[in-house]
Formats: structure tokens, C-alpha cells, sequence
């Protein structure tokens, strides 16, 4: 990243076939609808103009340039980890679907790891365009094989099966399940299941049996048949899609927490339609282009910010409303990216000296002109014992301009019921107490009780540094 610019050195040996890649119908496909990162070439001006700059000409030079690319930045970068498993599930779909296409042109995927894509509200971006390169046209092999299946399917089938989330199985292994470790998690009768035993216990019992220095597994097995070694390839890919099918997520996965909206949530059918018109005037009035909804559950003010015209990130700990937010804005076309995210124990930065994937603090800072807390700030309170102050000071940190935030007073019922015999804790917390701790770090600009509840509605603006 360079101001903003999403920037790419290219060397000589990668150049012949990515301009060959670009310059054909797959690449024009897949770019038109949005499946592949926009990316065009510095022409020699832009170049030598970007190389003038301090430090950049050093780089190139130091990793042998030959070349620049720009990409179109994806709004908000999102990582595995942070994915419900219907997101790493459509990565993985958009992975194979874009091999196949490849194949006619003679390209294939010479990696193939969740990496490679970022989302665009709920939509999968292929975003390295250098994992594509010419293959060999009687090779029918898939030498990215292994990688797909740790770093996709087994996540996927851990998931499924075990009901491992994907943060466990992805955040600390870079490279994904390896088959022994899913096969000691399963019980001897799962693991002669016939889904299983090719992915899982086949591998694990030949494995075995290998020498540890065998290298044959990497070798090349040429076919005299372009065509033939095309089909193996083909049939490789589309083997692997009906894989994917026997481990979707299930399409109507359930938690405590994806019933909410529909009773048990302390709100009246009077009361909740007053929380939406607040919310429906804020969109009016204010028009936020860049939404954060903290603790968004199953996402109907996400929707409905994104209705407004709004580009939203929404954020819950719970994998499953995750997943359901995901599916809504999926079938309606909404610019909404539901992230498996808890604000009171965000995702870390991770990799190489913590810099190779930044946390998601560090993505988020300043990054939107308005954050949704709505029935949330009492969990962060309770739950995990972050003050108030704490909790709004990081609030006016993610927000360029505004805050939308509901004040749950300790005599709900909800709140009582997360106490649980600590009560003393929050004794004197009142609205008057919350609204003079609001303001050390913004103006309320204006309030609404919603009748008969003990829960208040404010729209703050950030004060100035």
C-alpha cells in the first residue's frame, strides 16, 4: 500500500505469463463480474514517476523489477480466520470455479490457499494474480492440491463435524489441518466414514507407509495427451466442488444467539419498531457512507444501513449469526461484510513480527463515519469487564464523525440476568452517569427512551482531537 494504492512489483520471471493471463478472455470474465481484482500495468510516465519517490526506486531495484502493477483496493481487508465458514466456503468455490476457467487457456493456480481472495461486502475477490501461471499442457496434476485441502476443505470438515470454529483451526496454522490432526479428533467410526476416509484417514494411513525423504509425490507424470491430462485436471476440480457440497455449512445453522431477533430480547413489537425508526431518521439524516455495527447478530440493521446506501462491516463473535448476515446480504446484493470479530478481544495482528496480516483494530481505526452500537455495550461491560469509558473511547477511535449507541440500564433484565449476583459493581450506572461519560469524548446530539424499557438511544457526534 502506497497512499492508498494497492501496488505490485512484478519481475521478469513472472511477466510473460501474467501479461498473457490478463490480456485473455478469463481474465476479462472473471474482472467484469467482479470475481477478479481490477489490475492494470504502470505505463514507463507512471512508473518512473512512482520510482522517483524515496525508497521505492531501492525496492524495485533490490527485488528486480520489471514491471508495476496497480490493483483497485478492496475496501475493508478481511482474513480466514475472521470468516464464517459460508465466506471461506465461497473462497474456496471461487478458487476452483476460476482453475476451471483457466484450463482452456492453459493456466492454472499454482497455490491455492484462502490468501489469495478478499471480500467485497459478501462477494469472494481472487486478488493474487501471480499465483496464475502457464502450466504444462500434458501435466495432470494439481501440485496446489494438498494446500486446498488444508487450508479449505479440512477447516470445513473440522467445522462441520467436530463444530471446530475456524478461528482454531486457522488463526495459529498459516497453512491450515493437516490430516493427522483431524484424525486424532475422530472417533474410530468417523473416521471409516467413505467422505472422510480420502480426505482424512487414507492420507494419514499411507502416510505412514512413505519414506520421509520420498520425493516421487512431486514429480512430474506427464501425459502424451494434451486433451487427456486436461479432462484428469477438470475432473480433479469439479470432484472437489461436489467435496465442498458434502461439508457446506448448513444453510440454517443455529446458536443461542440467531433467535435473538425473533423474541427474547426484551424488546415490544412497539418498542422494537421505535429502535428502527431511530435508526431509519439516523440513515436519513446523516447518510454514512462507511458503517461499523458492533455486536450485529443477524444483521437486520447492517441490511439496513446497506439499504441506505451504506458500505458496512458487521462484526459478532457468534460464527453463526455471522453466517446468517452473510446469506441475507448475499441474496439481496447488499454491500454488507459480516466478520466473525468480538471488539472486546479483536482479532491480533498475525504472521512474520505481527506484520504480514494487521489486527483488525488496526484496520478499523478512522475507518468509518459511523459505528452502530446497539445492544451490545452491556455485554462488553458484564461479560468481559471493559469500563465505560474504555468502551466509548475506543468507540470515538473507530469513528470518523458519528455513533449510534443504546444505553442498557442495570435494571433490564437482560443485564440483570448477565450480572448474576454482581450487581454492586454497577450500582449509581444510570443514563445521567453514561451521557456525562459520553461526553468527555463526544456531543449528544440527540436521545430517545424507547417507552416502558429500561434502554435509551443516543446519536453522538465526536468531538474534535
Amino acid at each position: 500500500m502506497l497512499g492508498g494504492r494497492v501496488l505490485r512489483i512484478v519481475t521478469a520471471a513472472g511477466m510473460a505469463d501474467l501479461r498473457a493471463f490478463l490480456a485473455g478472455g478469463a481474465a476479462e470474465k472473471w474482472s467484469r463480474s467482479g470475481g477478479l481484482v481490477r489490475t492494470t500495468w504502470l505505463d514507463d510516465d507512471r512508473r518512473r514517476e512512482l520510482l522517483a519517490q524515496g525508497g521505492i526506486a531501492q525496492l524495485y531495484e533490490a527485488l528486480g523489477g520489471d514491471a508495476i502493477l496497480e490493483h483497485e483496493p478492496v475496501p475493508f481487508p478481511s482474513f480466514p480466520y475472521e470468516w464464517p465458514p459460508e465466506m471461506l466456503d465461497a473462497a474456496a468455490r471461487l478458487t476452483l470455479r476460476l482453475g476451471l476457467d483457466l484450463l482452456p487457456e492453459g493456466f492454472g493456480l499454482k497455490d491455492a490457499t484462502p490468501y489469495n481472495i478478499l471480500f467485497r461486502g459478501p462477494d469472494p475477490v481472487f486478488v493474487d494474480v501471480l499465483s496464475i501461471e502457464r502450466r504444462d499442457a500434458g501435466d495432470p496434476t494439481w501440485l496446489a492440491y494438498g494446500q486446498f485441502i488444508r487450508t479449505f476443505v479440512l477447516p470445513l470438515v473440522a467445522n462441520r463435524r467436530l463444530g471446530l470454529p475456524l478461528d482454531q483451526a486457522l488463526l495459529s496454522r498459516r497453512d491450515g489441518l493437516e490430516p493427522d490432526e483431524l484424525y486424532r479428533w475422530l472417533g474410530p467410526l468417523q473416521r471409516l466414514n467413505p467422505s472422510l476416509l480420502p480426505l482424512v484417514t487414507m492420507p494419514v494411513w499411507l502416510a505412514a507407509r512413505r519414506q520421509p525423504d520420498d520425493a516421487s509425490v512431486y514429480r512430474k507424470q506427464l501425459l502424451p495427451d494434451p486433451e487427456r491430462a486436461r479432462f484428469v485436471l477438470e475432473h480433479l476440480l469439479s470432484g472437489l466442488l461436489r467435496t465442498l457440497d458434502a461439508f457446506a455449512p448448513k444453510a440454517a445453522a443455529t446458536s443461542v444467539w440467531t433467535g435473538y431477533m425473533q423474541g427474547g430480547n426484551n424488546y415490544t413489537a412497539e418498542q422494537f419498531q421505535a429502535k428502527e425508526r431511530f435508526v431509519a431518521a439516523f440513515l436519513a439524516q446523516h447518510s454514512p457512507q462507511r458503517v461499523l455495527d458492533v455486536g450485529c447478530n443477524t444483521g437486520h440493521f447492517s441490511l439496513l444501513a446497506a439499504r441506505s446506501g451504506a458500505r458496512v462491516v458487521a462484526i459478532d463473535y457468534d460464527p453463526a449469526a455471522a453466517g446468517a448476515v452473510w446469506r441475507s446480504a448475499r441474496a439481496e446484493k447488499l454491500d454488507v461484510l459480516p466478520l466473525v470479530v468480538n471488539l472486546a478481544r479483536p482479532t491480533p495482528a498475525v504472521g512474520w513480527n505481527n506484520r504480514e496480516w494487521p489486527s483488525f483494530l488496526d484496520r478499523a481505526r478512522a475507518g468509518f463515519d459511523a459505528v452502530f452500537m446497539l445492544a451490545v455495550i452491556h455485554h462488553m461491560l458484564v461479560s468481559e469487564r471493559v469500563p465505560l469509558d474504555a468502551i466509548l473511547d475506543l468507540a470515538a477511535d473507530l469513528t470518523s464523525r458519528l455513533l449510534l449507541i443504546e444505553f442498557i440500564s442495570p435494571e433490564d433484565s437482560m443485564f440483570r440476568r448477565l450480572v448474576r449476583g454482581r450487581e454492586e459493581l454497577f450500582r449509581g450506572l444510570d443514563a445521567a452517569r453514561f451521557e456525562e461519560t459520553c461526553r468527555r469524548r463526544f456531543d449528544i446530539m440527540e436521545v430517545q427512551h424507547l417507552d416502558g424499557a429500561t434502554r435509551w438511544l443516543y446519536v453522538l457526534r465526536r468531538k474534535p482531537e
